[in-house]
């Protein structure tokens, strides 16, 4: 029997409505056709609905890595909330470059966008999306005029890299922008994607009495999330007919599309060792601690030498650095060690891909929780932390290594400790050492175990995370 088949057999529960009883399913897997009516739900599309209602409004950057759905969320935005749109693609866009060049006004760049799209802009009714705004840095100073003199404009941007085009001298009225970090589909976004929502709503409603009857299911899904990830094209290809090959061809894909970009846009001085960097991170993760080592992509490597190809790498949202915390308190940025840090990826997909994940290792009972010394599950935490938006998360380690907490988490009144595990077993002594310590008002331990709360302490599944 094929993986796919197996582990979709004897698939779980499903939701009878209202009544919030479940039943057990047919164990055979669901046609294909009935796979196609699943739908990509974003939890950021909330977040632009809240954007355009307000009187205030300012231009949003949408900013993230490449692939990650911004193009795909801003044109669905466009089209279901709009009356029109203008869609202006700024990469090696000459047009864009001559429009947004000069002394510009409002009234020069609306009436070229008109030219451009071929229609009236109706500022009430149309939302100008331009996509890749780095590649054209005018287009990015030019945001403060319709912030300052035209806000009746209703401007959607997404970049990719704004952060490498900002250390290259782009000027950018950070005061007159907005910008949302879009990350790779969370956990509960991919539910959605494969039709399990009724998962999702037991979570969201906090029904801990019924999700113990369901923990097998959950475990299930997140072995599928370990090996599919978010990357909306990986998600979608394996939606289809749960075809975990079709997704793994997919991440081979978009990995392809990133390290093309090294020779296509890196500077030439810094692209072996952007190469370096990039390619040491499955062996960087592979150990009991991931704090990133130099010494492993060359003997004798220095933390300045590469500094610029790390930023390159961060600044176009290709790797994501968590710095040691010297302190753990609130502010975490006052206290985050520069020499300190581990290296993510964007998706944990495209970390099992990266590092060679077998199809066969989902039926191994719980071994991918485990594997490579429980790196992927370290990595899904992290994701479904970041997919929460605007929080500082770090890491602590006792002085001499004795004891570390994988996360902490700044909600701007507190630094909130997040153990990950990826077994059942709850008597780890990495948070008992930290609580002994510094005794925080809230400390948060995630695993596979259910969910259970004790003063000062939540345990909460790792499918739950991102109920936080």
């Amino acid at each position: 029997m094929p993986v796919s088949a197996s582990l979709e057999a004897g698939a779980g529960a499903v939701c009878d409505g209202a009544q919030r009883t479940f039943s057990r399913p047919n164990a055979a897997p669901k046609s294909v056709e009935q796979k196609e009516v699943t739908r990509m739900v974003r939890s950021a599309y909330e977040h632009l609905k809240k954007w355009k209602a307000r009187n205030a409004r300012r231009p949003l950057i949408l900013r993230g890595p490449l692939r990650v759905g911004k193009t795909w969320l801003m044109r669905e935005f466009g089209k279901k909330e709009y009356a029109s749109s203008v869609y202006v693609n700024f990469v090696n866009n000459e047009q864009m470059f001559s429009l947004f060049s000069g002394t510009p006004s409002v009234e020069r760049i609306v009436m070229g966008l008109e030219l451009y799209a071929g229609h009236k802009i109706d500022p009430a009714v149309t939302l100008l999306i331009f996509d890749e705004i780095q590649f054209v840095p005018q287009a990015l100073a030019c945001l403060k005029l319709f912030s300052k003199d035209a806000s009746q404009y209703h401007i959607l941007c997404g970049s990719s890299g704004l952060d490498v085009a900002l250390r290259e001298g782009a000027a950018f009225p950070a005061e007159w922008v907005e910008v949302f970090d879009l990350h790779p589909m969370s956990f509960f976004e991919f539910l959605f994607a494969i039709g399990k929502d009724e998962y999702v709503t037991l979570l969201r409603e906090h029904r801990y009495d019924l999700t113990p009857n369901y923990r097998q299911d959950y475990i299930r899904f997140l072995k599928y999330y370990f090996f599919v990830g978010g990357m909306p094209e990986a998600v979608k290809a394996f939606a289809a007919d749960r075809d975990f090959s079709a997704a793994r061809e997919a991440q081979h894909r978009i990995l392809a599309i990133y390290e093309q970009g090294f020779s296509k846009y890196a500077p030439s001085e810094t692209l072996p060792r952007i190469r370096m960097l990039w390619n040491s991170i499955p062996q960087q993760l592979n150990r009991e601690n991931r704090k990133f080592v130099f010494g492993l992509l060359k003997e004798g490597a220095r933390a300045r030498e590469f500094e610029p190809a790390l930023a390159w790498l961060t600044g176009n949202g290709l790797v994501r650095d968590i710095h040691r915390a010297a302190v753990p308190e609130s502010p975490l940025e006052a206290s985050e060690d520069a020499r300190a840090f581990k290296l993510f990826l964007p998706d944990v997909g495209l970390l099992s891909c990266l590092m060679g994940l077998r199809q066969s290792m989902l039926l191994d009972d719980n071994a991918v929780f485990l594997a490579y010394h429980g790196a992927l599950t370290e990595q899904y935490v992290l994701q479904q932390l970041d997919s929460l938006n605007q929080m500082v998360i770090c890491y602590w380690v006792a002085p001499r290594g004795t004891a570390e907490v994988e996360f902490l988490v700044d909600n701007c009144m507190d630094a909130i400790p997040v153990e990950v595990t990826a077994e059942q077993n709850l008597q780890s002594k990495k948070l008992k050492v930290f609580r002994e310590r510094f005794q925080p008002k809230q400390s948060i331990r995630t695993s596979l175990a259910n969910y259970r709360r004790e003063p000062g302490l939540l345990n909460l599944p790792l499918w739950a995370v991102e109920t936080l």
